[in-house]
């Protein structure tokens, strides 16, 4: 009741506020047409309090409308209810109180799926497939994850019990939250002796002193030559990632500009600092999960001819969002402008404001895109993502290794390992051997991992049509026979793919020992971005020809 008479009470302070609009309708008809809406809006959740069948919540109801409403018009536009303020500033600034852990769902239990290295549950001993019971004195086994996090944040320095199961143990864990920040570079180290690598995973709080951090400390260890990681990255708060291009380009430099509808958020970006190293030989790996500050940094490099791009075309997002308070708490995050780059093009991909036939966004057309220059005069393009200098197709894995993984097989199989070896070698080095292997194709054994391939969908497409077209008959024979051909085997399978299987597996024991750093240290010797990376960068005149193409025709 008390929610309900807040919202109507806003609403008629709206509906007020709407009457003097009113007056303005000879000068301006939009005004007015927002002041009749809402009295339409207001009365029409007065008349729903008062006659619906049921009791309404109107809070529900309204973020309901309002939802509905902002959907119209992009997805960066969201509105953020008092009871969301929490999780909307830990997604910007990487910070709340709690005990520092990842929790998902797995083989249908509750589980701790990664503790973050040096914050509560880790010190606490809390691992990886610990299956959460009980969070002070609450049974969580049958709650959805979201709940069970909202239980485990709360205030820095408060107590917290957290009851698991591991293996055929129960356990006690009290721990005390603590302000967890979450580290934008979960990894940092050296490929060979002369290649550092940087992985960059968010654009929150500290992403530039972060990344600055790790620069200088890999420089000290011999670095002459530099990999950033910006993959799956979706970007975050644009100070951070001008900070960052600012660590490989001279200062008074622009990175990136806003221009908008408003005079207040048209904005240029530049470097005010010296630069860490404007020399120092860079790739930048990029992906279609590398969106927004991610797109600034590798597009701002590309622009200047200061980094390679390696990998795929990102996702294309040049729009920009302010947080605007509103009443009771709440908060509008509203997109404000689009973000242009040095070489003065966008790479917005989807134009919100053109709608198909169907009501779906449109993307921007090839015709439209134009062709802007880089500083050595290399052809680039708006309008479609960051187009990488270099593009490595992304790596596929077979039917049978995506079963494995997406049934849990392999994290289950993972769980009974780490309860029988107190420790493995250091990620770079431990390796999952033939015996190993061996023990799980024999754990396997009567566990359902049934898969279908894309050639056997295909012909099960192909006989459904043939059925519904009344050709079936006629070529039922050969129908047969391809399946019969192209039949998986699931133990062939398990021979044929077995080192993208032992490659699932490594990743999934070294988490258990390393956490998050480990699986990106492990992965160092076996990812073809990397690889292409470093390839590059040990060949001067490779890398110059790419960045100066024009210099080295001469």
């Amino acid at each position: 009741m008390k929610n309900r008479n807040k919202i109507i009470a806003l609403l008629l302070v709206i509906v007020v506020g709407g009457g003097v609009l009113f007056s303005f309708k000879g000068k301006n008809d939009k005004l007015f047409l927002i002041a009749k809406n809402l009295d339409i809006f207001a009365s029409l959740i007065r008349e729903l309090d008062t006659y619906y069948v049921d009791e309404i919540d109107p809070d529900e109801l309204v973020t309901v409308g309002i939802n509905a409403m902002l959907q119209e018009l992009d997805p960066y536009t969201n509105y953020i209810p008092e009871e969301e303020s929490d999780d909307f500033r830990t997604m910007t600034t990487g910070e709340y109180g709690g005990i520092g852990a990842l929790i998902g769902n797995r083989i249908g239990k509750n589980m701790v799926l990664m503790p973050y290295k040096g914050f509560p549950a880790q010190s606490a001993g809390l691992r990886i497939g610990d299956e959460l019971l009980w969070v002070d004195s609450v049974d969580v086994v049958d709650l959805a994850t979201s709940e069970i996090s909202k239980k485990l944040k709360g205030p820095a320095n408060t107590p917290v019990e957290v009851i698991v199961k591991r293996d055929q143990d129960t356990l006690t864990f009290e721990l005390t939250r603590k302000k967890i920040v979450i580290t934008n570079v979960p990894y940092y180290g050296m490929v060979n002796d002369r290649v550092g690598y940087i992985k960059l995973t968010d654009f929150t709080t500290n992403a530039g002193d972060d990344v600055r951090k790790a620069l200088v400390e890999l420089k000290e260890l011999g670095a002459e030559k530099l990999i950033l990681d910006l993959r799956d990255n979706p970007g975050g708060i644009l100070k951070e990632a001008v900070d960052i291009v600012n660590l490989f380009i001279p200062k008074g430099k622009e990175v990136v500009s806003t221009i908008g509808k408003l005079d207040n958020v048209n904005a240029v970006y530049k470097t005010n600092r010296s630069p860490v190293d404007k020399d120092i030989p860079l790739a930048v790996l990029v992906n279609e999960r590398s969106a927004s500050a991610s797109e600034i940094v590798a597009g701002a490099l590309q622009d200047y001819d200061r980094a390679v791009l390696i990998g795929r075309n990102t996702f294309g997002k040049g729009l920009v969002q302010s947080t605007i308070p509103l009443s009771y708490n709440s908060q509008v995050k509203v997109t404000t402008a689009k973000y242009y780059i040095p070489s003065g093009r966008c790479i917005q991909e989807i134009d919100y404001s053109k709608k198909d036939e169907d009501g779906n966004a449109t993307t921007v057309a090839d015709s439209l895109r134009r062709e802007f220059k880089t500083k050595n005069g290399r052809t680039v393009w708006d309008g479609a993502g960051i187009r990488p200098d270099e593009k490595v197709e992304s790596k596929t894995y077979a039917p049978i290794t995506y079963s494995l993984v997406a049934r849990s097989l392999v994290f289950e199989f993972v769980n009974d390992y780490f309860y029988k070896h107190d420790s493995i070698p250091s990620p770079r080095d431990f390796v999952v051997t033939d015996e190993l292997y061996d023990e799980f194709t024999a754990w396997l054994a009567g566990r359902e991992y049934d898969y279908i391939t894309r050639v056997e969908k295909t012909i099960e497409d192909l006989e459904a049509y043939a059925k519904e077209e009344k050709y079936f008959e006629d070529i039922q024979s050969e129908i047969d026979s391809l399946k019969k051909s192209v039949s998986h085997n699931k133990e062939q399978d398990l021979v044929t793919f077995r080192n993208e299987i032992k490659e699932a597996i490594k990743d999934e024991v070294v988490s258990r020992y390393y956490y998050e750093g480990g699986v990106i240290e492990a992965s160092l010797d076996s990812d073809d971005e990397i690889a292409k990376a470093v390839s590059i960068l040990s060949d001067p005149s490779l890398y110059d020809s790419i960045l100066q193409p024009k210099l080295a025709k001469k």
